[in-house]
């Protein structure tokens, strides 16, 4: 078995935007996708995990495209895990269509939590640190990593919305690509008529879950970037927690 996984896709019309092209959201889903179907080829996926009460959560991911897949459209996503550490472990991505023509890379970061506890854990007691024998070390990912989100303190309030029962999945909080089409969503639809989203970049940092407010901060940090930090509010004390933030990066 090689150490990159190679996956074959369909971009359906029902993934993909006014334009024709896959929603952002759906190119995500489909990396993570098939983030799963390479750990679970090799011992360490979510099927063999779940029996175990362990789990793989995203921490962080960055995205950046060039174009995307046209409705049915056959494109390929390549991945392959590029370092491993006890608590933390980095996966790449690449995206090419049907001619061999690159549309995009992905990079990502991983943690391992008990789902009972819902505390990190250690990577290396699954089979004996397996995964280490799947580490590509020469195959290089050309898009940057994804950096510290800085935001002002002071950041308008530009939405709020419930989680609700389509938000969640099977770890019981609210799914990662979810976060991503909700920011998204922050622009309406005259804007991506006249812009294309270049670069994406997510940086998880606390749970929400089912019936949770979630508070959208909006703000410009360059021209055509911006970067969006989401809170949850706390019932019934209205603390907020900080959820995650992201970076946009948009071209016209």
């Amino acid at each position: 078995m090689q150490k990159i996984g190679k996956y074959e896709f369909i971009a359906e019309p029902f993934h993909c935007d006014f334009s024709g092209r896959m929603f952002l959201g759906h190119l995500g889903n489909q990396m993570l996708n098939a983030a799963d179907f390479h750990s679970t080829d090799r011992g360490f996926g979510m099927k063999y995990l779940m029996t175990i009460n362990r789990s793989w959560v995203l921490s962080r991911l960055a995205i950046e495209v060039n174009e995307m897949p046209t409705q049915y459209e056959h494109f390929t996503i390549e991945t392959w895990v590029e370092s491993a550490m006890r608590f933390f472990t980095s996966r790449n991505f690449c995206v090419t269509n049907g001619n061999g023509h690159i549309c995009g890379y992905g990079r990502s970061i991983w943690a391992m939590i008990d789902t009972e506890t819902r505390q990190p854990t250690d990577i290396y007691s699954i089979d004996n640190a397996a995964i280490k024998n799947w580490i590509v070390d020469d195959r290089p990912c050309p898009i940057e990593k994804g950096g510290r989100v800085r935001m002002s303190v002071n950041v308008e309030l530009v939405k709020t919305i419930q989680v609700t029962y389509n938000d969640i999945d099977i770890n019981g909080h609210v799914n990662s690509v979810k976060y991503i089409e909700h920011v998204l969503d922050l622009w309406d639809i005259a804007w991506y008529g006249k812009h294309r989203l270049k670069r994406f970049e997510i940086a998880y940092v606390a749970e929400s879950h089912y019936g949770d407010l979630l508070d959208f901060y909006l703000e410009q940090t360059a021209e055509s970037e911006y970067c969006v930090r989401l809170a949850k509010t706390e019932v019934p004390t209205g603390n907020q927690v900080e959820v995650c933030r992201c970076k946009l990066l948009f071209v016209q």
